[in-house]
């Protein structure tokens, strides 16, 4: 199947209809619980994180209680995320970045979120649209797969696929097909198994394993 601007806009649509209202589902109250959030569910699932976080917060709030934890005390908290030694070496990093440079508070540009210790693109483009409902396309291992597999947006790096995306995508829906394609990566296009016979966009598929 050659994959043409009216398939991806189809592609596209259905996604919208299916998926219309998704969200994230790590829970948070505000930008700085959610750009913690976002560090720790590296390779972790957001339903641990959100464990993880409820127990945490209750203890540290915000940047400067935990950098009053201390190292040792964040590790044991954030243990069962996986990788926590590196998570909390770089979340008690950014937590003196908060501190001695933005008085506390999540900075609102992405070219400063991008500065801090344990941010990349992807975590910078959820708290750009999420927190501060800036247009942007975070491009985890779901979005990065899916995007592939329908040739919506084609690439060998996440970077790759986020341009694409942003070409294919009108920019006024970047944040919410972020959410569509997140949640059609975990509940049918498995990484895996994807459930190709169940899948709403089977006909606008060139990766429809039904068909092969």
């Amino acid at each position: 199947m050659r994959v043409t601007k009216k398939i991806k806009e189809k592609q596209i649509e259905i996604l919208g209809q299916i998926y219309a209202g998704a969200k994230p589902e790590l829970v948070y109250s505000n930008p700085f619980e959610l750009l913690i959030a976002v560090i720790l569910s590296a390779q972790c699932t957001d339903k641990r994180v959100n464990v993880t976080t409820a127990r945490l917060f209750a203890k540290a709030p915000d940047a400067q209680s935990i950098i009053d934890m201390g190292i040792d005390a964040l590790e044991q908290e954030i243990r069962d995320c996986g990788l926590f030694r590196s998570k909390a070496k770089n979340i008690m990093a950014t937590c003196r970045t908060l501190v001695e440079e933005f008085d506390g508070e999540v900075p609102e540009d992405f070219d400063t979120l991008l500065k801090l210790p344990g941010v990349g693109r992807k975590t910078a483009n959820v708290v750009s649209s999420v927190a501060f409902n800036r247009p942007a396309i975070a491009v985890d291992t779901h979005v990065f797969r899916i995007s592939n597999r329908l040739k919506l947006a084609t690439g060998e790096t996440p970077m790759e696929v986020e341009q694409g995306l942003m070409k294919a995508i009108p920019r006024e829906k970047w944040s919410a097909a972020h959410h569509w394609l997140i949640w059609h990566g975990r509940k049918i296009c498995k990484a895996r198994k994807p459930l190709c016979g169940e899948c709403p966009l089977a006909d606008v598929c060139p990766s429809n394993e039904m068909k092969l």
